[in-house]
């Protein structure tokens, strides 16, 4: 242990606050290991969902669609590659913020945007809040960067809701003279500031902090410092940033000044920090690849770097945070090779410090639509809205992330976190306003494929509705229901429009095992994965059918009904369930099996030549589905 840091744990670590409800382990204890996970789940690298228990009433909602054709962010040519998103929630808002390239990581030109929601489903289209930077010509070593060049944007931190009520966003000027030299190696140009007004405009780009080790300052760049501003409540916010060392500290990857100005000089792997406090009061720092560290004193001396052996993750980040609960929350891709950056995974526990209970929050990776080098598959770069940057109404665990470093999600889960229900399901709809209500249903909802809850058919009652018209991607609705070896399941469906997509329905088991699945085409209902035995069942178009299903884990079958009437008995299970717990209604074939090439430890994305997929900018042909009464489960006997 250094010594500053065996000062710290010996002055400080014993003399710390106390707080109601279990307390980790003494920061000098902690600090060999500051967070760890002591469960037993682990993932199976065959699977997208990673074989994983699913956490009930996790919605996740596309914020950014990336399209070449048709900009949502205005322009002639659509930038597709969109990653590093950021989330604040202010006045009733939520706000995201992401950084983007014009095809791929680290080549320029680059630029920053931000959009907003009042109900993190609905979406402004998004807003360029940092444009394109033409840089000088720069000469570093071997490599010459040409005049007009234009600058790639890198940061770890978007936002501050300062304690004067204003909020800032942020952003990292940097530029890469090729690929592998990144923008955040300490020689970028500085860091740009500029304030987020609450009636969706912005105030004047300025630099709150240049590089000035690098060279650079208020002679050689194009915008002034934040002291030059003539609004003192901006200027204000600024200085109190400044001065939050914790804050701050999201700052070094980029900078890595030698001034003094940082109470930490990390080892320089240590990338993309989050913390949080413990009940102890004690921060805790977290970076990728396992780095952590803890702060008894608001982040002015911190206990050694180390490493945590029991997370095991990829190149990605990890977002820890207080629930609402009072419990603790990790959010990453605990990868079984550790370079897949899939499942998306979530940890809790009482203390900050052991965490348990390993959830999936989704395992959905639709595919690439675009070129581009560097673009990991999956979701990833996970980030939640830090301490002091705003609390949304509910009891809900709020995180932004990227997919495939092309689009812009937000997801959100119920708090308390938890991987069953006890409870059977029946469900009208009647009483839920919106998609919003459906606390306990799981969703995936990308901007062309909606799920929605609308007045059902001939205006009678409330139905969920899954709409499709998204060629890459589908809706999907999921509920669970107490774990059983003998459920019934039954609803209702009505095809009001079949287009492009076709509506697949399956009871799964706790870790999506498949045993069964039914598709509705237009005039037929199949059956099973193959659909080859048992032969389909004609159903009529544009009307409501009734299902129900009787499955039986012991005799590894299953019933089906068909408006009252059962039309097939004694299908064979397709893959083995030992239990049921889930019933899932989807817009499009199961894509959750891991390309044999990935589980070989091969490049989990295709090649730089791979050319972008055909129709990826256009909506296809609409299919919408309308589903109701949905009744599930039975206590496992």
């Amino acid at each position: 242990m250094r010594p500053r840091a065996r000062a710290l744990v010996a002055t400080v670590g014993l003399a710390l606050p106390a707080a109601a409800g279990p307390m980790p382990p003494p920061i000098e204890e902690s600090a060999r290991e500051p967070v760890k996970y002591v469960g037993t789940e682990q993932v199976d690298k065959r699977f997208h969902h990673g074989g994983l228990r699913h956490a009930v009433g996790v919605h996740h909602y596309q914020v950014h669609r990336a399209n070449r054709r048709h900009p949502p962010e205005g322009g002639d040519v659509g930038w597709t590659y969109s990653h590093a998103p950021m989330l604040a929630h202010w006045r009733g808002r939520f706000y995201v913020q992401y950084l983007s390239n014009l095809k791929e990581e680290h080549n320029p030109p680059g630029r920053t945007l931000l959009a907003s929601s009042e109900d993190g489903r609905s979406w402004t289209a998004p807003q360029v809040v940092f444009p394109v930077y033409p840089l000088p010509e720069i000469r570093r070593g071997e490599w010459i960067v040409a005049e007009g060049t234009a600058a790639v944007m890198h940061q770890r931190m978007g936002f501050y809701v300062a304690p004067n009520g204003r909020l800032l966003t942020l952003g990292f000027y940097g530029y890469c003279p090729t690929p592998r030299l990144g923008p955040n190696d300490g020689q970028g140009l500085g860091r740009v500031v500029r304030e987020v007004l609450a009636d969706g405009s912005f105030g004047p780009i300025y630099f709150i902090r240049y590089n000035r080790h690098a060279g650079w300052n208020e002679g050689n760049t194009r915008h002034p410092l934040y002291t030059s501003s003539p609004d003192p409540g901006f200027v204000a916010a600024c200085e109190a940033l400044l001065a939050d060392k914790l804050m701050t500290l999201q700052w070094w990857e980029e900078d890595r000044a030698k001034d003094g100005f940082y109470a930490l000089d990390p080892p320089v792997a240590t990338r993309a920090l989050s913390f949080f406090h413990r009940p102890d009061r004690v921060v805790v720092a977290l970076w990728k690849a396992q780095w952590s560290a803890l702060s008894a004193d608001e982040g002015k001396t911190w206990t050694p770097v180390v490493r945590s052996p029991t997370l095991r993750m990829s190149g990605a980040k990890v977002w820890g945070q207080r629930t609402e609960d009072g419990r603790y929350a990790l959010v990453y891709n605990h990868s079984a090779t550790r370079r897949n950056r899939f499942p998306m995974t979530v940890v809790t526990g009482d203390d900050g410090h052991r965490f348990d209970q390993m959830l999936l929050l989704s395992g959905e990776v639709p595919p690439l639509r675009f070129q581009g080098i560097h673009k990991d598959e999956g979701l990833q770069y996970f980030r939640g809205i830090a301490e002091g940057n705003g609390d949304p109404p509910g009891s809900h665990l709020w995180v932004t992330y990227s997919m495939g470093k092309e689009d812009i999600w937000l997801s959100r889960t119920r708090v308390p976190i938890q991987g069953r229900v006890e409870e059977p399901v029946s469900e009208t709809f009647d009483a839920a306003r919106n998609a919003s209500d459906l606390e306990r249903w799981n969703l995936h909802v990308p901007q062309w494929a909606p799920v929605a809850v609308v007045d059902g058919a001939a205006g009678k009652g409330r139905a969920l509705e899954l709409r499709d018209e998204e060629p890459y991607d589908y809706a999907q609705a999921a509920r669970a229901f107490p774990e059983s070896r003998q459920p019934e399941v039954s609803f209702r469906v009505m095809q009001r429009q079949v287009g492009h997509a076709f509506l697949e329905v399956e009871v799964q088991g706790p870790r999506s095992e498949r045993p069964m699945r039914l598709r509705f085409d237009p005039e037929w209902l199949s059956l099973d994965q193959e659909k080859v035995d048992p032969d389909p069942v004609r159903i009529a178009p544009g009307r409501w059918i009734a299902v129900a299903l009787r499955l039986d884990t012991d005799a590894q079958t299953y019933d089906l009904a068909v408006d009252g009437a059962w039309v097939r008995r004694g299908i064979p299970f397709a893959q083995r369930a030992d239990t049921l717990e889930r019933v899932v209604f989807r817009t499009g074939p199961w894509r959750g099996d891991v390309d044999a090439a990935i589980v070989d430890g091969e490049p989990e994305t295709p090649g730089l030549f791979v050319e972008d997929r055909p129709g990826a900018d256009e909506k296809t042909a609409p299919s919408v589905f309308l589903i109701d009464d949905v009744r599930a489960g039975k206590p496992l006997r």
